[in-house]
């Protein structure tokens, strides 16, 4: 998966991101669906669902490497392991997403939501690719709340950012506002919400606490990093601010880096107020 400084959707799939080691563990894929009093562990396994779930960590890996057609293969050996491995889907869905196969990805995750209603990190990113790939924000906004309700969730932060960024792009700056700092309480150091906020009070004309924002983005991020989304952002605040000089190496990395981005062709026929 990829996580970007700037303006992006935070995806969190389970698989991916135990592959990725941002989770220490993984249940299976339909966690939290069971009407049972105990939570299903790594020992309730079947010999079908083990072997699922090792098709389902290789195709993780053929993914991260880009090698989609492989990848999806080794989804289809997982589903006919188990054909009601809901995390399968959403991972399949993901490959879909990468591929720009957009209906199919659709459907997979749909699928895997009929599978596991209950699942926070499916609806999260299905939520991400509503967003941000289908263009449907509205009922993107649904999805993160769903997984936001779910007191089973464990990485909320990915959520509210999410839902913070999706707000964003529908101009609803009131609940971007409030999700981007329910975000900040649980993970002050996330550049994502930084750059969230920055933007939430650009848009607001509060330029001292979006420079406030920018600083502290620019802290934790290093210039070489950020996202042209992100240098032009921050070129405006400090140009708001006053900050000749941070402009000016601002304007100096968006030349380098992105001098044929849409950024950069804005800085050049100076649009800072769009």
């Amino acid at each position: 998966m990829k996580r970007a400084v700037a303006g992006r959707i935070v995806a969190s799939y389970c698989a991916a991101a135990c592959a990725l080691g941002l989770l220490t563990a993984c249940a299976t894929g339909n966690s939290g669906t069971s009407g049972s009093a105990e939570l299903k562990t790594a020992s309730d396994q079947t010999v079908a669902e083990k072997r699922a779930n090792i098709r389902l960590q290789l195709a993780v890996g053929y993914y991260q490497q880009g090698k989609y057609d492989i990848a999806l293969d080794e989804i289809k050996q997982a589903i006919a392991a188990d054909p009601g491995y809901a995390d399968a889907y959403g991972m399949r869905a993901l490959i879909y997403t990468a591929m720009g196969q957009v209906p199919l990805a659709d459907d997979n995750y749909r699928h895997a939501l009929r599978l596991a209603p209950r699942n926070p990190e499916l609806a999260n990113n299905y939520g991400a690719f509503l967003c941000q790939t289908a263009n449907r924000p509205g009922e993107a906004i649904r999805q993160f709340d769903a997984a936001l309700t779910n007191p089973s969730y464990q990485t909320p932060v990915s959520a509210l950012v999410n839902a913070g960024v999706c707000s964003l792009k529908t101009k609803n700056i009131d609940a971007a506002e409030r999700y981007l700092l329910d975000a900040l309480r649980y993970n002050p150091e996330l550049p994502a919400v930084s750059n969230g906020l920055a933007r939430v009070y650009f848009e607001r004309r509060d330029f001292n606490r979006a420079g406030f924002f920018i600083n502290r983005l620019t802290e934790v991020s290093k210039l070489d990093n950020l996202s042209a989304d992100a240098l032009w952002l921050a070129l405006r605040v400090q140009r708001k601010l006053g900050d000749r000089s941070m402009e000016a190496s601002l304007v100096a990395q968006l030349r380098r880096r992105f001098p044929g981005s849409p950024e950069y062709l804005a800085y050049e026929r100076g649009a800072f107020d769009e």
